[in-house]
């Protein structure tokens, strides 16, 4: 091999490595920004007072994983984010729970606070915010919005055409309790969660809701509500227009009469999980609003 042609070789090897690393470089970047994108610190300027706590509520056959992906997205902007378990025993003890966590708890001293309660969890915080100065703004996602004595029964007869109306043998796997047997507890029957609690969301996500289901004791759906927290607290609502569970027209009426600045989404009951990006704008909304 001559000189002349090793130089060139070692030219080539020189300018294709040289290209691999550029390759390599730019991957990362590209790597890089999509996480930050997604996961990390993102171009948020909070402009005002004090940055608000964000507290989640979680609603009936669901638990606290239903607020993940708006949990991330909240806390790669910067907040602190709380959501507490809801019971499911029962509205008044439920709405006590939650009132005890918001004013009992010393991490929350002084601080503002935005209330975010999905579905049944709306009726909870409806109740569970009265009386605490802290809680600057109500959010209401695909969310029951009670007036004073108003049942989830009664607004739900009200507006008919929820996929979970129907008779409750057929709805509900019903088991009961030891330590309360006048009350029992409701699951949704598993064949109904893809096309009505999960609608829009993949089958195997669905097949997850229903297997991970919290129940809910049947007598809350009787219980009155008590005086709202939406009559003094600035509020926000999300209605999903294809909600199966609360009919839209309920969504509508409550969040109107809450005077709610109303969002709408193009999602299921289930609209925290399915476009969490709306949800946790929304969010972001009313902290900046109220701050």
């Amino acid at each position: 091999m001559t000189v002349a042609r090793t130089v060139r070789l070692n030219k080539l090897r020189l300018i294709i490595f040289a290209a691999m690393l550029a390759v390599a470089g730019l991957l990362a970047a590209t790597t890089q920004a999509a996480f930050a994108h997604t996961s990390g610190p993102r171009a948020f300027a909070w402009g005002g007072g004090a940055k608000p706590v964000i507290v989640l509520e979680h609603g009936a056959w669901a638990d606290a994983s239903s607020w993940n992906g708006v949990i991330a997205r909240l806390q790669a902007d910067g907040f602190t984010v709380y959501a507490p378990p809801n019971p499911l025993r029962g509205l008044p003890q439920d709405s006590a729970y939650l009132h005890d966590f918001l004013t009992q708890n010393a991490a929350l001293a002084g601080k503002p606070v935005i209330l975010v309660g999905h579905s049944y969890g709306g009726a909870v915080i409806t109740n569970a915010a009265v009386g605490d100065s802290k809680v600057k703004a109500l959010v209401f996602v695909d969310a029951f919005i009670p007036d004073k004595g108003e049942s989830l029964a009664r607004l739900l007869g009200a507006f008919p055409g929820s996929c979970l109306g129907g008779p409750p043998a057929d709805t509900f796997n019903i088991v009961p309790f030891p330590s309360t047997p006048q009350d029992v507890d409701t699951y949704i029957l598993p064949g109904l969660v893809p096309g009505c609690f999960a609608s829009g969301l993949p089958a195997r996500q669905a097949a997850l809701i229903a297997a991970t289901q919290r129940p809910l004791a049947a007598s809350t759906l009787g219980e009155p509500s008590g005086t709202p927290a939406w009559r003094t607290t600035p509020s926000w609502a999300v209605i999903g227009t294809a909600d199966r569970v609360i009919p839209p027209a309920a969504l509508t009426f409550m969040a109107n009469r809450a005077k709610a600045r109303i969002t709408h989404v193009n999602a299921g009951h289930l609209s925290m999980i399915a476009d969490p990006g709306v949800v946790t704008r929304v969010i972001i909304k009313a902290a900046r609003a109220t701050s």
